[in-house]
């Protein structure tokens, strides 16, 4: 049986001037899947990802994500799908409560709707005590939980999570993941990027990208019996250490 397919690039090709920062890229992914995006600085992932999102429009090449058209329907991809970024994330001068009521309005959730995910979300983080308390005051691992949540309050077909446990500290790294599962298991298709090779181990597939071009796309299973290797940490190794390039 085949799988629904959500996100689909074809020789997909930013360039800026002279510089090719992703180069003729091409892959597919699937409903519900969890796949890592993964490339030293400089790879062209964050490129990529914007074009994924409907924030750049690309040189040269097609993509669709969510049946959406990269050049033509980016309104229809921005609301299909999730962001969360270890950067910006949410706002830290907010409450809890206000900031899921605030993304939850920017997503267009009716305000029954709102009401009663925003007293779902708090009961499922157990952050019944919290909520009204600005989220600059909560622990990183606990911004990062939330903001994940809220990410995907509005039901996406896709989340996309760039570096979204930079910082965190293992134990809390784990217990995001399993947030991750849970939403793949309803549906959502997972694409993250990370500079922690563990993390990489937790996805179905990976993309290795070098210099703007895909150099390996696999299960880390496969991944690591091409490359003789006893780790992602190996592969990425044996992949990246030619990259001549050190920022996207």
């Amino acid at each position: 049986m085949s799988r629904e397919v959500v996100i689909k690039t074809d020789r997909l090709t930013k360039k800026f001037g002279d510089f090719v920062a992703t180069n003729e890229i091409t892959f597919e992914v699937y409903k519900g899947e969890i796949f890592g995006f993964l490339g030293a600085n400089g790879a062209g992932k964050t490129t990529a990802i914007k074009i994924l999102c409907g924030l750049a429009t690309p040189s040269y090449g097609n993509a669709t994500i969510a049946g959406f058209d990269v050049y033509t329907q980016t309104e229809g991809i921005k609301k299909n799908i999730g962001y969360m970024s270890q950067k910006f994330s949410l706002y830290e001068d907010l409450t809890v409560l206000e900031n899921i009521h605030f993304f939850g309005g920017i997503y267009g959730l009716r305000k029954k709707v709102l009401k009663e995910k925003s007293e779902k979300l708090i009961e499922t983080l157990g952050l019944q005590k919290e909520a009204n308390k600005l989220v600059g005051a909560l622990p990183l691992g606990w911004k990062q939980k939330l903001a994940f949540s809220v990410a995907i309050l509005h039901e996406p077909k896709i989340v996309f999570l760039d570096e979204p446990t930079g910082g965190v500290d293992p134990v809390t790294r784990r217990q995001f993941w399993d947030l991750i599962y849970d939403a793949s298991d309803r549906g959502i298709t997972v694409f993250v990027t990370t500079h922690y090779m563990d993390e990489a181990e937790y996805c179905d597939r990976i993309t290795m990208m070098v210099d703007g071009l895909i150099k390996a796309l696999d299960t880390p299973l496969k991944l690591k019996e091409r490359y003789g290797s006893a780790s992602m940490d190996e592969v990425f190794y044996e992949l990246a250490r030619g990259a001549k390039r050190s920022a996207d």
